[in-house]
């Protein structure tokens, strides 16, 4: 890879990492599954009228956004709301690759090598540090949530992998009309009116800036930067980059929010980062960036 390419590889990295922090600043402002339906109506608003006719068939748009819009970022966003920090969040989501390794087997019988099944070990047993770190005063539920978000990102993976879409800018602005409906639905279902209204009427400058971020610059720009990278390299020479996504977002979030950084936790990331890298190899990578 050229180094001016290099580097947009590396700011798509950071722009995704720190994407935790903002999503931990604009639930200040707004209740996680309004948040969430704001992120996507932003994201594929005005871009969708811009993208074509979609390049998949809709069978895979509307499962990839109901498994990662409204499954995946619904339970992160609930779990980031009841006090999962934003640089632990980053980290333990990337057990997805495990998930997505694990579901590919059973769906696309897609046999994990010893390598891949080291690699799972591996990620465990950082998911494990990790919860050790946050310790039996932390956050249980706000956990787990998040691990379920991870296995709901691994689901959407291998739908993404099965569609094979050919322009992911183009899949993504797509599957990103499906979640804003069922997201609003619940939200008025379980955050009621009320709340919603009032997290609506007192929009400021800071959380509109919230919602631009994680829409149009984690998104839609994060994505065609991504997209670009993939066209022009081989997708072993990209993927690697997003093992940098959990080292920026835990960086972002002890410099902007003053989170710890404990050396258990460095050994969580360091064991994750690994065991990710291990079981991504040879082809099971990622897709739909958080």
């Amino acid at each position: 890879m050229r180094p001016l390419h290099i580097a947009l590889a590396a700011l798509v990295a950071a722009v995704w990492g720190v994407n935790f922090v903002v999503v931990e600043l604009g639930l200040a402002h707004f209740p996680p599954l309004l948040f969430s339906a704001l992120r996507f109506l932003v994201a594929a608003l005005p871009a969708v009228f811009f993208m074509g006719r979609p390049t998949v068939a809709w069978r895979f748009i509307i499962g990839v956004g109901l498994a990662l819009g409204v499954a995946k970022f619904g339970l992160l966003f609930i779990g980031m709301d009841h006090g999962m920090p934003a640089g632990l969040s980053s980290l333990v989501l990337q057990v997805q690759a495990v998930f997505t390794a694990l579901f590919a087997a059973l769906v696309l019988s897609e046999r994990p090598g010893r390598t891949r099944v080291l690699g799972m070990a591996v990620a465990l047993a950082g998911i494990g540090v990790a919860a050790v770190d946050e310790g039996a005063d932390g956050p249980v539920l706000a956990f787990v949530l998040v691990i379920m978000a991870a296995a709901c990102w691994g689901v959407s993976n291998v739908i993404t992998r099965k569609a094979a879409p050919p322009d992911s800018l183009n899949f993504m602005v797509w599957v990103s009309t499906v979640p804003v409906v069922p997201l609003l639905g619940l939200s008025l279902l379980f955050e009621g009116w009320d709340r919603d209204a009032e997290a609506l009427a007192a929009l400021d400058r800071a959380g509109a800036g919230t919602v631009v971020y994680v829409a149009w610059i984690s998104t839609v720009f994060g994505f065609a930067a991504w997209g670009f990278l993939l066209r022009h390299h081989p997708a072993s020479s990209v993927a690697p980059f997003t093992l940098l996504v959990p080292v920026f977002g835990m960086s972002a979030a002890a410099l902007l929010l003053g989170e710890s950084l404990s050396p258990l936790r460095w050994c969580a990331a360091t064991l994750l980062v690994a065991g990710v890298a291990l079981t991504s190899a040879r082809g099971v990578g990622s897709y739909g960036r958080p």
